[in-house]
């Protein structure tokens, strides 16, 4: 169920003597699951913690949290909106972060779910930043030379109808795909588990259970030109592509939270922010 949140986020102006603060409201969809969730979760934990009072409740704090995560909102714009600090909007989103963190999956259990699928969907996407260190070239190992841009390379896997198994921590987005599978230990989990997976032609090589496209041919001595593929190939690589179509659909879904289409916070950071949002999407397949 779909529940149209329409929130007073104040999106505030620098005061001067010309300008004022001005304010309109922002309307998000959510599931009223996802709200229920996060609150349940932090309500336990304030009760495990036997925290004093705070100026949010545990419901209002999920509010601030989803909305962080789904429209991308500032710090700035979050205080003004809840009528709070922007050091404390800072607090309850770290708390709550780091607790939906700590439920995400790991790949073993990841593994045993995709363990019941006829096949999984496995495909890399970049998530963009804008905060890295440019001294003594540390950003080139964030610089994706495919999407021209700096970003973090994640490793996504995906059911046939296109939900959401896994995401992997975050790599510097120079990062091939399939050394990125190979570092997180997908390829020799798909292995030992025997679990069939589709992939595109950066996966070429990754084992038995990975199947990929046929890829052009080389260099005809001959000619000179690249050997066409065979009718019964294109066909073969037409039947994988709509194999592979629900995985793109998760990674399209995955971007839907508007925090990750473009990640402000520090890359080291980002691990948490990813696991956060893996956790609300699992929890609403």
């Amino acid at each position: 169920m779909k529940l149209l949140v329409d929130e007073r986020l104040l999106r505030p102006i620098r005061p001067t003597r010309s300008f004022k603060v001005l304010s309109y409201p922002s309307g998000m969809t959510v599931s009223t699951h996802t709200l229920k969730m996060v609150s349940t979760l932090l309500r336990r934990h304030r009760r495990e913690r036997a925290t004093r009072w705070r100026r949010l409740t545990p419901g209002r704090q999920a509010l601030l949290v989803v909305a962080h995560l789904r429209t991308g909102d500032t710090y700035a714009q979050l205080a003004c909106g809840f009528k709070v600090g922007t050091s404390t909007v800072y607090r309850y989103l770290r708390e709550a972060i780091d607790l939906l963190a700590a439920m995400a999956p790991t790949l073993e259990q990841a593994m045993q779910v995709a363990a019941r699928k006829a096949f999984v969907i496995i495909d890399g996407t970049l998530l963009r930043i804008d905060r890295v260190g440019m001294a003594s070239g540390y950003d080139r190992g964030f610089y994706s030379g495919k999407h021209k841009c700096h970003g973090l390379n994640v490793q996504v896997i995906a059911d046939p109808v296109g939900r959401l198994v896994w995401i992997s921590p975050p790599l510097p987005g120079a990062r091939h795909d399939m050394g990125a599978a190979r570092e997180h230990g997908i390829i020799d989990a798909l292995t030992e588990y025997a679990i069939p997976a589709a992939g595109d032609t950066a996966y070429q090589g990754a084992g038995p259970t990975v199947a990929v496209p046929q890829r052009r041919r080389r260099l005809d001595p001959d000619t000179g030109r690249y050997r066409p593929l065979s009718v019964n190939q294109k066909a073969v690589n037409a039947a994988h592509a709509r194999r592979r179509g629900p995985g793109e659909r998760v990674n399209a879904e995955l971007k839907t939270w508007k925090v990750l289409r473009k990640i402000r916070s520090s890359p080291n950071q980002a691990a948490a922010l990813i696991a956060a949002v893996q956790t609300l999407m699992i929890a609403n397949t």
